[in-house]
Formats: C-alpha cells, sequence, structure tokens
C-alpha cells in the first residue's frame, strides 16, 4: 500500500470516529429535548395554555400538536390491500411486483467493524 493511502485511511477513520462521537452528542441531546417536550407538553395541557405564544430572544414558541406518519411498509400496504380486494393471490402479486420492481441504486461505501469492548479490555 502506498503512503498516500494509508494516510487517506488514516483520515478516514479519524473523520469516523468524530462522526460516531458527535452523533453519540447528538443522540443524548435529542433525549434530553424529548424528556423537556414530554415535561412542557404536560405543563401546558394542565395548565390549559396551549394557544400561548411565548416570547424568546430570537424569536417566539407556540405549542402545537403535530401528526407523525409511520412508513410505509410492506406489511402495512398488504395489510391494507387485503381489506380492500378480496383475493389474496391478487394482493400476493402486487406486493411480488412491488417488490421486485422497486428502484435500487448501487453506490460504493466503507463499513466499519469495531472490535468488541470485551476482547479489548483483555
Amino acid at each position: 500500500m502506498s503512503q498516500q493511502f494509508k494516510e487517506k485511511i488514516q483520515q478516514w477513520v479519524a473523520i469516523d470516529t468524530q462522526l460516531k462521537h458527535i452523533n453519540e452528542k447528538t443522540k443524548e441531546i435529542r433525549n434530553k429535548k424529548t424528556e423537556l417536550v414530554d415535561e412542557i407538553s404536560q405543563y401546558v395541557q394542565n395548565n390549559k395554555i396551549q394557544n400561548t405564544t411565548i416570547e424568546i430572544t430570537d424569536g417566539s414558541l407556540k405549542f402545537c400538536e403535530k401528526k407523525e406518519y409511520s412508513g410505509l411498509t410492506y406489511s402495512y400496504i398488504e395489510d391494507c390491500l387485503g381489506k380492500i380486494i378480496a383475493d389474496k393471490k391478487h394482493v400476493e402479486h402486487i406486493m411480488t411486483y412491488l417488490k421486485e420492481n422497486r428502484p435500487v441504486k448501487t453506490s460504493f461505501d466503507i463499513r466499519r467493524n469495531y472490535k468488541n469492548k470485551e476482547t479489548d479490555q483483555k
């Protein structure tokens, strides 16, 4: 292996490690934010202040409800089709068609496998 290739690998590993730490920190922050939203939401509902706007230094906060739709999974689609199409063979044919004809994108990637932490400590 050339020295330049080794350096590129080292840079990639360093960046991948940074991203891992950032993603872990982001997950912690997101979880804390979710906890706070739950606590604030409970307070807002208990005190009936849903239509209140709170001014903050760089704008305002408004409490609202939002809808979150689950993903369109194959099992969900098959279940829905089964409810509107009586013939199960038609449903199976549609599902097979969807699975076999969905677009597939191929790309190059590098996957990192971490050693087992127990192994590292021995």
